[in-house]
Formats: C-alpha cells, structure tokens, sequence
C-alpha cells in the first residue's frame, strides 16, 4: 500500500493555519480586564471603561465586580446602564477618614459590579462587554488608581484580576486593571471649549489679513460680499444686452 505524501502547497497551507490557530489560542490566554480612564487629570471628573473579556472555555461571564479605591476616594460614581446587566453601587465607611479639598470623608462608595440579568446576555468565550462608570474628584498627578476587578463565572468560579503592577517588572498573571492621574488642567486647556467656536468663525476672513483687528475683518469681509454681489449684477445685466444685441 502506497502512502500519499502531501505535496508542499498543502503543507504549507496545514502549518499557517495551525500558527493562525496557536495565535488565537495566545492572544484568548492572554487577554485581561483592562480599564481606560476617558481624561486623567488631577481634580477632574471622568469617564472610565472596562473591557471585559470572557476566557472560560466551559462557563459564562455572569458577573464583575470593581472595587474602588479608600485611600483616594471618589465622591461621586455614577454607572452608565448597559443593556441586559443589572448595576449596583455599595457605599460604605472608609477603613479611615480621608481629607478632600479640606472636607473629612468618613463614608464613600466602595464597590461597583453588574450582574447578567440571563444566560442570553452572559459572556461566552468569544465575546467582550464594555462596563463604564463616571467618578470624581480623582487625586493628584502621579497616582495609580488601581481597580480590582472580580470575575465570576457561570460554573461558580471566580477569576480576581487584584495583582499590582509595578513599573519595571513583568505583568503579573492577573494584573489589577490601573491607571496614573495625570497633571491639571491649565487655564488655556479650561477655556478651549468656549473659544471654539469664535476661532472657526473668525478663521475664513483673517486669512485675507492675519494682522488686521477682528472688527476690521468683518467689514473688510462684508465689503468683499458686497463688491462680489455688485460684480454678479453688472455681469448679469450685461449678458441681457448682448441677448438683445
């Protein structure tokens, strides 16, 4: 009996999807509960999402948990509903009173988690959910928020992503979702917004004269309209005459 030998096409097909396959099955092992934090800044209030991927390969994502911090606590948390998950923020006394902006916080939110409402809007392992929650005031610039989140499981398990990273170290096997705050805003940055839309409208006709006063670019602006609109009538007028002619 003749043995067939694959020729070196197949072969190579066979290989680059077996790598295609060990690349998936790396990147799955290795995906974690990252948190990104929509501003920063010191003193602000913002925005901060979690991805949450899903890595059982027998149980669903029906849970998570994120602890907040008591050392730096928010004063205010607002959760953004996502459809399909239940949110519930605990408030509780902090292990110590803690001074924010000279006020004594003996009390502050200490833990946010959303919960499957069925098996339908529970994770499998080929899926993600976005959990986002508003806090403030955050701390000063250089902090680590750390969030720890717990993971629970559809089998009862649960997967505790709580393990610190520290600069210049390798990533720990369950690395605690983070981030650092960053400096304040200046005064420049605080009135960008409410200068905006004077800049746009001013933008068009300071590029006939960048250096005139902005009240003399509007008038050499209307000017310009009206001398435009003259022309546009002459023009009209004179095609009438060569009609008749």
């Amino acid at each position: 009996m003749k043995t067939k030998t694959p020729s070196p096409l197949k072969v190579a097909a066979i290989g680059a999807a077996t790598a295609t396959l060990m690349t998936f099955g790396l990147g799955a092992a290795s995906a974690h509960v990252t948190v990104t934090p929509d501003a920063p800044a010191e003193g602000a209030s913002t925005q901060v999402t979690f991805r949450v991927p899903s890595e059982s390969q027998t149980a669903k994502t029906t849970k998570i948990k994120v602890d907040l911090p008591t050392a730096t606590p928010f004063t205010s948390v607002r959760v953004k509903p996502v459809p399909g998950w239940t949110a519930e923020v605990v408030r509780g006394a902090l292990p110590q009173p803690v001074t924010v902006n000279g006020a004594t916080i003996t009390e502050a939110p200490l833990s946010v988690s959303w919960t499957a409402n069925d098996a339908a809007t529970q994770l499998t392992i080929d899926q993600y959910q976005m959990f986002s929650m508003h806090v403030g005031r955050l701390p000063q610039s250089g902090t680590t928020v750390m969030l720890p989140v717990a993971q629970s499981y559809s089998d009862g398990s649960v997967r505790n992503w709580d393990d610190p990273v520290v600069e210049g170290q390798g990533e720990p096997e369950d690395p605690a979702p983070s981030f650092v705050t960053t400096a304040a805003a200046g005064p420049a940055q605080h009135g960008h917004a409410e200068t905006t839309a004077a800049t746009q409208a001013t933008e068009t006709v300071a590029s006939v004269n960048p250096d005139a006063p902005a009240s003399g670019l509007i008038w050499a602006a209307l000017a310009a309209g009206l001398l435009g609109l003259a022309a546009g009538v002459a023009a009209f007028f004179r095609s009438l005459g060569t009609k008749k002619s």
